[in-house]
């Protein structure tokens, strides 16, 4: 480019940039601050170079880092961003035992798990769910995108696409978890278990539908195999009943119910037919 046209194009970006409603924190510290905060719950793993620092400091950072992430959001938040962080961090107790009945439903009934520390340090499913559930605190503080900022950096990482404002009960189960997604409105109660590829969808992804119920609503002790695609707001799976691998539902099933999909598979001998 000439110099006249950089001069062009660098007006033209400050133009658009300018008419950018939020500005967000960077990619790169909010998946520290995730990172440093699950660590601080859960201190399994240990660093080969390891260094002593109290918990009382570790948890002050914890607070600096989350203040430092809600700075540019400020003008956004309905309380500023250092009470936004007092309320966040006066809700992390009761995450954290949130947090402890997911791991310990992973490690009851997953008969490859060899225990709860496995859980916590090495499955996807129990991460997608701990960066979740620290999301959906902050989306209840009405805190705009950084939530959803938090569950992306899971999704990268795992698969797993969890919005944040989904509204999800205890002891829940992500087994595996690759493809696993749960939309914006979906309601999903205590003591669920999930498979790979489960998908909890919208009917209608017309934008006019943005404020309305879109997603399923799942009640509490319900297994939903691999690869099944429940879609709807008015959608609404029973408890205790188990939704097959494969199935595409769209009504509701009674409590109780057994849902599944049949095929016809054909097995032929290619010798035969030589």
């Amino acid at each position: 480019m000439t110099p006249a046209e950089q001069q062009h194009f660098f007006e033209r970006m400050a133009t658009q940039n300018a008419s950018f409603r939020y500005r967000l924190p960077s990619k790169p510290d909010v998946g520290r601050f995730i990172d440093n905060l699950i660590r601080f719950l859960f201190p399994i793993t240990q660093d080969c170079r390891p260094f002593v620092v109290s918990t009382a400091d570790t948890y002050r950072e914890l607070n600096r880092q989350l203040t430092c992430l809600l700075k540019p959001l400020d003008e956004h938040l309905s309380a500023d961003k250092d009470r936004t962080c007092e309320q966040f961090f006066d809700q992390l107790p009761s995450t954290y035992d949130e947090l402890l009945l997911d791991a310990q439903a992973i490690s009851a009934f997953d008969p490859a798990a060899a225990g709860v520390e496995e859980v916590i340090a090495i499955y996807p499913g129990f991460y997608a769910i701990a960066v979740y559930r620290i999301a959906h605190v902050l989306t209840e503080l009405q805190v705009p995108l950084l939530p959803r900022m938090m569950t992306e950096y899971a999704h990268g990482h795992t698969g797993i696409d969890i919005h944040p404002n989904a509204e999800i009960g205890s002891s829940f189960f992500v087994d595996h978890g690759t493809g696993v997604v749960i939309g914006e409105t979906a309601i999903i109660g205590s003591n669920v278990k999930i498979y790979q590829g489960v998908t909890l969808g919208a009917t209608n992804v017309a934008k006019s539908m943005a404020s309305r119920k879109r997603h399923p609503t799942i009640e509490d002790n319900v297994i939903i195999y691999a690869n099944a695609t429940i879609l709807g707001g008015r959608t609404v799976v029973g408890h205790d009943s188990t939704i097959g691998g494969n199935v595409w539902l769209t009504q509701s099933v009674e409590p109780y119910s057994l849902v599944y999909h049949t095929s016809q598979i054909e097995v032929r001998s290619l010798a035969s037919e030589s």
